[in-house]
């Protein structure tokens, strides 16, 4: 679905009963509030069954109330500033054990985007990184810390590999300026979305490179520009967005990109194991 959910509810408002009126009322109203709230406990809160709350998500075209709910929640995590983010947070973690809480909500993202991950669209995306003439890897704020991490080893396997991190808007460019056809960029954006890394995407794009975007769902601006998308689950807990499906994705790209550069790889780490040992780069135990 396209549309975010509180233009859905506005266009299908003639259509609605009573009940729902005071459903939709009360979600463009108070979406912060109804994104983490059941469909019992939303009934209870504008007094009506809990059958009816389904049935209203039913009518706005979503498969059933859990899917409307996270689209509440994909909505205020655009829409949120972090001092908002964390009034919310308070209300939602204030009765919970949040270290419980906050590790089952990891592993729940992570068994979300293995369900629903597209093998094809991850074969193409390793494929075209593996055939690149050049990578380059872009993401900022707290994508930067992911996009480090596969800059880490992309670079043991690789041979040209540039990784563009926090910087103005004219020093992304001056670092992606050389991007052409045969090379590869890829993108990393989750709520707030970068408009920086989405404006560099399009440059990619008009350069002739192929652009893969990771990012956490098909309604995202990074989606949309990519020509290979690819999804991972990611959450708010706090000012702080959880991003180790993410990471647990960009994992499984490293992994398939050395089993298909095998032979280049043990070479270069065949170096790199003597380079080491001459300069005395690891400890070693007795």
């Amino acid at each position: 679905m396209d549309k975010d959910i509180l233009t859905v509810i506005e266009e299908a408002w003639p259509s609605f009963s009573k009940g729902q009126r005071s459903i939709a009322r009360y979600i463009l109203e108070n979406y912060d509030k109804a994104a983490f709230m059941t469909a019992s406990k939303l009934g209870q809160v504008v007094d009506v069954s809990e059958s009816t709350v389904v049935r209203f998500a039913a009518e706005l075209g979503y498969n059933g109330y859990p899917e409307m709910r996270r689209a509440l929640q994909n909505l205020i995590r655009n829409r949120l500033t972090s001092v908002q983010r964390i009034q919310v947070a308070k209300d939602l973690l204030d009765s919970k054990d949040i270290l419980t809480h906050v590790l089952s909500s990891d592993i729940e993202q992570i068994r979300l985007t293995l369900d629903e991950i597209n093998r094809e669209d991850f074969d193409t995306a390793v494929s075209k990184i593996v055939e690149a003439r050049h990578i380059y890897i872009l993401g900022i704020h707290s994508a930067s810390a992911i996009v480090k991490f596969m800059g880490f080893y992309f670079n043991l396997m690789f041979s040209d590999v540039h990784v563009v991190t926090e910087s103005t808007s004219s020093e992304i460019f001056e670092q992606i300026m050389r991007i052409g056809e045969g090379d590869v960029l890829i993108a990393m954006s989750f709520p707030r979305y970068s408009r920086r890394t989405i404006k560099a995407m399009r440059y990619a794009r008009d350069m002739g490179a192929h652009v893969i975007g990771i990012t956490d769902a098909s309604t995202s601006p990074i989606a949309k520009v990519a020509h290979t998308p690819l999804f991972a689950r990611s959450d708010m807990v706090s000012f702080v967005d959880t991003l180790v499906a993410p990471l647990s994705l960009v994992n499984a790209i490293i992994v398939a990109a050395s089993a298909r550069a095998q032979d280049d790889l043990v070479s270069n780490f065949d170096k790199l194991e003597r380079m080491w040992d001459e300069y005395e780069v690891y400890e070693k135990s007795e």
